[in-house]
Order: structure tokens, then sequence, then C-alpha cells
């Protein structure tokens, strides 16, 4: 791509964590952090939904990093049911923060478990302004640490999906307040299973109109407010 990837070393909580990182395009860019699927379901930084989120993020002026969690690939450590994994989160957080020096806007989005794992980071990390969460495993897991959902988001499934059924996440999301101010939004994926076969490009093309719509909210905003300086 005419982007400028690198593979990156991460010296992480348990040892290296294998990455790889795309520089904002200029100073002060937003930047997004991407998380993988369940390392026991074979989820990696490679996994194909993984990568067309990095690549969504690219193309709109990000920084943008993705990265294996423990013990995937030639990250160190091993799994951890997810509570290492979200320590390994908040961490390539902070890494990718300090790599970016002040982004703009502060992203992150996840699939599947890492969907999971990208809600979960919202509560430790209050300087994310945006989520995308697509099929959070809400059979699996509550959602209700999500006291209160301290962001605004996405939350996307596939209405075919036996993982993470639309049910699922509505009924978990009954139980989640959001602070004053911010929305979660939800769509589905018709005929879309938990892997989104045939349908990523769909999948993408919604989270890239909400990513759109936040953007240009965000600088209508920011229009506004220099107007009444």
């Amino acid at each position: 791509s005419e982007y400028n990837m690198a593979e990156l070393i991460i010296p992480g909580p348990q040892g290296r964590i294998e990455a790889r990182y795309t520089e904002p395009p200029l100073p002060g860019a937003p930047i997004a952090l991407i998380l993988h699927p369940h390392p026991k379901a074979g989820g990696t930084m490679q996994d194909p939904i993984s990568i067309m989120l990095y690549q969504m993020f690219e193309r709109h002026g990000f920084g943008v990093l993705r990265y294996n969690s423990r013990g995937v690939g030639r990250s160190q450590g091993q799994y951890d049911q997810g509570i290492g994994e979200l320590e390994d989160a908040a961490f390539v957080l902070d890494y990718v923060e300090n790599l970016a020096e002040s982004p703009r806007f502060v992203w992150c989005a996840g699939y599947s478990f890492g969907a999971w794992i990208t809600l979960q980071l919202l509560m430790r990390r209050p300087e994310i302004d945006g989520f995308l969460a697509i099929s959070p495993p809400a059979n699996h897991y509550d959602l209700s640490f999500l006291a209160p959902c301290p962001a605004s988001g996405l939350i996307v499934s596939g209405d075919s999906d036996s993982i993470s059924s639309p049910e699922d996440v509505e009924r978990a999301l009954t139980k989640v307040r959001v602070q004053k101010g911010e929305q979660i939004d939800r769509t589905t994926v018709k005929g879309a299973n938990h892997f989104y076969q045939d349908k990523r490009d769909e999948l993408i093309g919604l989270c890239e109109d909400y990513l759109l719509q936040r953007l240009a909210a965000a600088e209508e905003k920011l229009r506004l407010e220099a107007e009444e300086d």
C-alpha cells in the first residue's frame, strides 16, 4: 500500500509484543488501535476483519496500530483469560499515544473477543474518543462493566451470528448506562454470520460511514467553538 506500515516490537508487560504500525500522516493526526479475535480460536492481527479495519483508519488519515496479544504469533507470554489481554491493550495504547505525540482523537476498534477487550479498555482509558465493537461475544460475557459507558461508539452484529446474536447484544446493553452526552449506536448486517462471510465489504462500509459522520461532527463542533471565541 502507499502507506508506510512498519513492523514493530513493543517491550510489553509479558515480554515482546509484535505489532504493525502506520505513522500518523501529520502531526496531531488521530490514532486508532485495532484488537484481534480470540487467541484460542486462532485470532491474530492478520485476521481479515482486523486488517480491513486497520486499512479503513489508514485511508482516513489516522496513525494505526494492530498487534498480537500475549502468546500469539511472535508475542511472548501466554493467553490469560482476557485479564492479561486487557493489560496488553492498555499498555499498547499508552505506547502508541507516546509514539504519535498529542493525537487529536484516539479511537479503538475490535472484532469478536477484540470487541470485548475494546469495551473494557474504554473504562480504563478515558482519553478514548470513539470505538467500533464488531460482534462482541455478548452470550459469553456480560457488558455491565460499562458503568457508565464513557465514550460514543458503534456496536455491529450480524443477524445470522450464533456467537454474538443481535438479541444477546441488545439484552447485554439493557444493563449498560451511557455517560451524559455520549451515545452507543447499534447496527446489524443482514445475513452475516460471526465471520461476515461475503459481507465484509458491507461491514466495513457501515463502520466507515459511522467514522466519517463522527469526524464531520467533531469538525463542526470545533468550528462553532472557534466562532464563539
